[in-house]
């Protein structure tokens, strides 16, 4: 058994429960899950994801501040100290789209060629690609960020079954469930301007 796997299941269930309850102290949980993540991904020699944690560590931090410090325009309905949830305008959600599948072609073939050991470098690189845009969502508190998180999900158990991490395919599957579930809360908090 593989006791980063394990503990990194565990603070990755917590913390993306946490963010699908609007809670702000999905970021405590997050700082020690970029952590974990971090050791496992060394363990398992899959770059792209190992070298994501630094930057996840950053957003992780924009995201804590933009949603405890909204400015006056962006305070929830129901609590004027916490950001509201918000929409991508249709250009943004274009250049979204196409930065993240450039950035994850060509890293992709960055990692390739520096990276051998990596098992799956593309893939490696997609699913990274598609985390840094789903957590700069989240940290944006916009509602589509519960849509690539589906993605990232899809795509993780695909990875993680590959290199043969016994835990996280399943909890890849229960934050499949958890993204559908917060999918429909954002939503509703969207509309309600929450």
């Amino acid at each position: 058994m593989n006791w980063l796997d394990l503990i990194s299941s565990v603070l990755g269930l917590t913390c993306v429960f946490l963010a699908g309850r609007n809670s702000k102290y999905n970021f405590w949980v997050g700082y020690l899950y970029t952590a974990s993540l971090f050791f496992l991904f060394w363990d398992k020699s899959l770059y792209a994801s190992l070298l994501l944690q630094p930057v996840s560590l950053a957003i992780n931090i924009l995201g804590h501040y933009r949603w405890t410090h909204p400015k006056e325009d962006e305070q929830s309905s129901q609590d004027a100290s916490a950001l509201k949830v918000s929409s991508l305008s249709p250009s943004a959600a274009v250049i979204c789209v196409a930065g993240t599948t450039l950035v994850a072609g060509l890293w992709g073939l960055t990692l390739d060629k520096l990276f051998p050991a990596d098992p799956h470098p593309y893939l490696d690189c997609l699913v990274t690609a598609l985390i840094l845009l789903a957590q700069l969502l989240s940290s944006l508190k916009k509602w589509e960020c519960w849509i690539v998180w589906l993605l990232v999900n899809i795509t993780q158990i695909i990875l993680h079954i590959s290199v043969g991490n016994v835990f996280m395919p399943i909890v890849c599957g229960l934050y499949l469930i958890n993204g559908l579930w917060s999918l429909a809360t954002w939503l509703k908090l969207y509309r309600n301007k929450a």
